[in-house]
């Protein structure tokens, strides 16, 4: 657990403040409507004001979305995100938030958000009907697929090339059940192997333990860049899934869930979404990479409604 004592402005801050609190780019809407009178507060809300505390999840090795490079804070696109809405709950509720860090897994980040180890869960996670049936999501704010990773100048070109090949997946990711269906519906000897996290999964591709490494495509460059790998490994093959991420949080929480959905939309109206993405994905990144990811049309629809007004 990672708690550095970083503190998100509440109502008695000015709003504007919060542009250098945050990051810059993420600059909070002024004007954000505090707690109504006479509601009480309930769930997360409650929570963060009698403590002062806010608990978010993240991935050490999610990047450009989650990642904690060594004696850094955790850094990235949804991380931003998550501390967009802190600063959101700390103007509902009229006073500052500390952010306290905990590291999830791919294996444990669902059950951390319903168990209340973590308020916000800030990686790349798939919203898909299974996760939904336990926990809530924010908006999409990513859309991925599962791709393959292999040593440039393999014979790996597309999934139908796993035939006796190790293929690693990290544990309790949708690729897992992704390559076990492949396999079985087009009858394909492959080895499946898991691994504790994304950098382990890469670490054994690289190192020749495993011939492929299968997980979305966003995630793949990401690790590539990280690792300098760029003309060593190279993503491969067709989209193997539809991996739509979001922010998770608990289920039942209306007040929280209602924040989340009005900050998103400010973010759409105000315009900060695009530019936010453009950091984390078009230009260079702090450690100095750079992914060159255009952001999708289908994401650019998403963040276009959500900036849409009722009429």
């Amino acid at each position: 657990m990672k708690d550095f004592g970083r503190r998100i402005p509440g109502r008695q801050f000015a709003a504007c403040a919060l542009k250098f609190v945050l990051c810059g780019v993420l600059g909070a809407p002024c004007g954000t409507p505090a707690q109504t009178p006479g509601v009480e507060l309930a769930g997360t809300l409650r929570h963060a004001q009698s403590t002062g505390v806010v608990t978010l999840g993240y991935r050490e090795s999610s990047m450009p979305f989650s990642y904690a490079p060594a004696g850094s804070d955790p850094r990235g696109y949804s991380i931003d995100l998550c501390t967009r809405i802190v600063a959101a709950m700390a103007e509902e509720i009229g006073r500052d938030l500390a952010v306290r860090w905990v590291p999830v897994s791919s294996e444990n980040r669902v059950a951390s958000v319903q168990s209340g180890a973590v308020d916000l869960e800030c990686g790349s996670t798939t919203n898909n009907p299974e996760r939904r049936a336990v926990v809530a999501f924010s908006p999409i704010i990513f859309i991925a697929g599962t791709k393959l990773l292999a040593h440039h100048g393999s014979t790996i070109e597309s999934f139908r090339d796993l035939g006796g090949k190790t293929v690693v997946v990290t544990s309790g990711t949708t690729n897992e059940e992704v390559m076990r269906a492949l396999a079985r519906r087009f009858g394909i000897p492959l080895k499946l192997v898991t691994a504790a996290d994304h950098a382990q999964s890469y670490a054994l591709v690289a190192s020749g333990q495993a011939d492929a490494f299968a997980t979305d495509d966003a995630l793949l460059y990401g690790l590539i860049a990280r690792n300098h790998d760029q003309g060593k490994m190279v993503v491969v093959g067709e989209f193997l899934s539809y991996e739509p991420y979001g922010i998770m949080y608990r289920q039942a929480d209306s007040q929280l869930d209602a924040l989340v959905q009005r900050t998103f939309s400010e973010m759409a109206e105000t315009g900060d979404l695009g530019p936010l993405y453009e950091r984390w994905f078009m230009r260079r990144l702090p450690s100095g990479e750079q992914l060159d990811l255009p952001m999708s049309p289908q994401l650019e629809n998403i963040f276009a409604s959500l900036g849409s007004k009722p009429e």
